[in-house]
């Protein structure tokens, strides 16, 4: 674990540590902004603990923060087979608007499906208000995979079924959250089209948002949609052999002219999330300018040694060993730095992953 990825051509198990099952927050802190910060700060590798209140403390006027308005939408179906025995579930991971018509009581997504090995094509999933019919393999068909076509029965559309009989798909490591499930939602959530949160930005309020503006912070949006691979562990020997999922995201224009606003005036662009990265990252060109874009898709795949273009800070949650998601952090922080960054919060026992404490990389 202590030895650097270049020694290890970059091996997946140097992104490995030991994650105590008691440290895996099984509920989000309240208030939101209650919870721990670690500030890391990659000009000494320095390391403060401190509180997320305290975040104003390291933000300038002329900062720009980022976020990702996504809203995770109920997402989970749980059902009968239809023609056979035996319970059904669905998780939806992304929509696919290219296979639709007009009609919105029908919709094409692809999904994760249990049990895979069961559910070939042709074969439906009743859920008591919407059908759910088997069109294909995805291209992940080994992972449960599937291209699904929903059909809303006795709704409007498909998008009106859904929020009466969908649940929210709590992260599987969360194993019997009964709370308010708003706290799994950001407090600027707009768009509901992802499969989890941006953890990242559970932590702030508007009362907090606008004592960042106050200060002279600027605050713009752009939209990613999560997918599976915010669960999914790289399972390959060496980081460069793992598939990265491909993922929807929108930048507009606003966006795009608030980031080259920052730069011109020696502001920070600071990502909340890595999937704000991502974003940002994904449309960047050589020089690091943006141009807007309507729901392209990414399949970048941020690992040490990667040059940003566009991104200066950081705030990210905690994630779980072996994760795509921990790759990015080391990539941005460097990989000694994060690992100590990762040794510390574990010996001071802080709550992890996604209804865990925060970090800030400056």
């Amino acid at each position: 674990m202590n030895e650097k990825p270049e020694r290890l051509a970059l091996k997946t198990d140097a992104f490995d540590y030991i994650l105590p099952d008691e440290l895996i927050a099984q509920s989000p802190a309240e208030p939101r902004e209650s919870c721990r910060l670690l500030v890391l700060n990659r000009l000494d590798n320095s390391i403060e603990h401190k509180r997320f209140t305290d975040v104003l403390d390291y933000l300038m006027p002329g900062d720009l923060l980022v976020v990702n308005d996504t809203k995770v939408l109920p997402a989970r179906l749980v059902g009968q087979k239809v023609a056979g025995e035996g319970a059904a579930e669905v998780l939806l991971l992304h929509r696919l608007p290219e296979r639709d018509t007009n009609d919105p009581a029908q919709q094409h997504w692809e999904a994760l499906v249990k049990p895979g090995r069961r559910l070939k094509p042709g074969s439906k999933i009743d859920f008591d208000g919407i059908t759910a019919e088997v069109m294909d393999w995805s291209s992940e068909q080994g992972k449960g995979q599937r291209i699904l076509k929903l059909e809303a029965l006795g709704f409007a559309s498909v998008n009106d079924a859904l929020q009466q009989l969908g649940t929210l798909p709590l992260p599987p490591y969360i194993k019997d959250y009964r709370g308010d499930t708003s706290l799994y939602q950001t407090v600027y959530a707009r768009k509901q089209n992802s499969a989890a949160a941006p953890t990242a930005g559970l932590h702030f309020t508007e009362e907090l948002l606008e004592k960042a503006q106050r200060k002279g912070c600027t605050l713009t949006r752009v939209c990613l949609e999560i997918g599976l691979d915010t669960f999914r562990k790289v399972e390959e020997e060496y980081i460069a052999d793992h598939k990265m999922h491909s993922e929807a995201y929108t930048i507009p224009d606003e966006a795009v002219r608030a980031i080259q606003a920052t730069k011109e005036r020696g502001g920070r662009v600071i990502a909340v999330g890595t999937t704000v990265v991502r974003t940002l990252e994904s449309a960047a060109g050589a020089e690091g300018g943006l141009a807007p874009t309507n729901r392209s898709r990414t399949n970048l795949y941020i690992t040490p040694g990667y040059t940003f273009k566009v991104v200066d800070a950081l705030i990210t949650n905690f994630h779980t060993p072996r994760s795509t998601l921990l790759m990015l952090v080391a990539a941005f922080a460097g990989y000694d730095a994060m690992m100590e960054a990762y040794r510390q919060a574990l010996e001071e026992r802080y709550r992890l992953l996604s209804f865990g404490d925060a970090m800030l990389i400056v």
